[in-house]
């Protein structure tokens, strides 16, 4: 009986210190941080990639992409004879592999399509003899070092001859033009150089103004701007030229027939 008792007792203790804390907490103001509105996103699970699923994917897009690529017709062409440009030859199937992810393969087939003339043949005398190549072997130690000496010769002769002239020319295509002969037989050379070689063919009355744009870095886009620029301006002073002097030569021959008419009357 006692046992319960003190049972009951110290429960009824222990409730009382319980309501007493509760009351006290009840009481205590609430503390919130500045910043506890905001909610910090939590980032969801990196997801597990299948390596297999990746590779197909990959063929999927590959296979894609090749399927757009240019028709035959339209890839570019080497013939071997004339201003062949081999540089831009090699640049461009560059930028159609990158571009379509074509595989090597297949632009080692095509290349008895692209070789035309005089390359042809000596395609073929390359397949004969050293059979089936990588193109890797045809860009880096074929193709690289197919132009020889004559070459050369008739392309530093049509780059040396080759002065522009605004009432022919059209600078946009003379400028690139000159720009490919450069490229092809120095293709190391820096752009700054070969804008400042062919300015050396736009003659003294438009070399001067151009050279003094090279002062700060051009492209080739703002070198064509300013020749055109330029071009046009001394057409139009040649035209307000042409025209004075057209104007003075009626003025003298008005002159001249009223002074033979004058002459006339007095004789009769």
């Amino acid at each position: 009986m006692h046992l319960k008792d003190d049972i009951q007792s110290e429960i009824r203790l222990i409730t009382d210190k319980m309501d007493k804390i509760n009351e006290a907490s009840s009481n205590m103001p609430k503390l919130s941080t500045p910043f506890s509105h905001i909610r910090i996103p939590v980032k969801p699970k990196e997801e597990i990639t299948n390596p297999l699923l990746t590779d197909l994917s990959h063929q999927y897009n590959n296979q894609v992409l090749i399927k757009e690529a240019p028709q035959l017709k339209e890839w570019p062409k080497l013939t071997g004879e004339g201003e062949y440009d081999h540089m831009c030859f090699l640049k461009t199937i560059y930028m159609l592999q990158e571009d379509y992810s074509i595989q090597d393969e297949l632009i080692t087939a095509r290349l008895h399509s692209l070789f035309e003339k005089s390359a042809k043949q000596w395609c073929y005398g390359i397949r004969h003899t050293n059979g089936k190549i990588t193109w890797s072997s045809w860009k880096q130690e074929r193709i690289i070092n197919l132009p020889n000496d004559s070459w050369r010769y008739e392309i530093e002769n049509a780059f040396e001859n080759s002065f522009f002239d605004p009432a022919k020319d059209k600078p946009l295509t003379w400028f690139f033009k000159q720009a490919e002969r450069l490229n092809s037989l120095y293709p190391e050379r820096s752009q700054k150089m070969v804008h400042m070689k062919i300015i050396t063919k736009c003659g003294g009355e438009l070399e001067h103004p151009l050279r003094n744009r090279g002062i700060e870095p051009c492209s080739t886009e703002e070198y064509i701007n300013a020749l055109e620029d330029i071009a046009t301006r001394q057409k139009f002073a040649e035209l307000r030229k042409n025209w004075k002097s057209n104007v003075q030569i009626s003025h003298l021959s008005k002159k001249i027939n009223q002074k033979k008419l004058s002459n006339l009357i007095c004789k009769m």
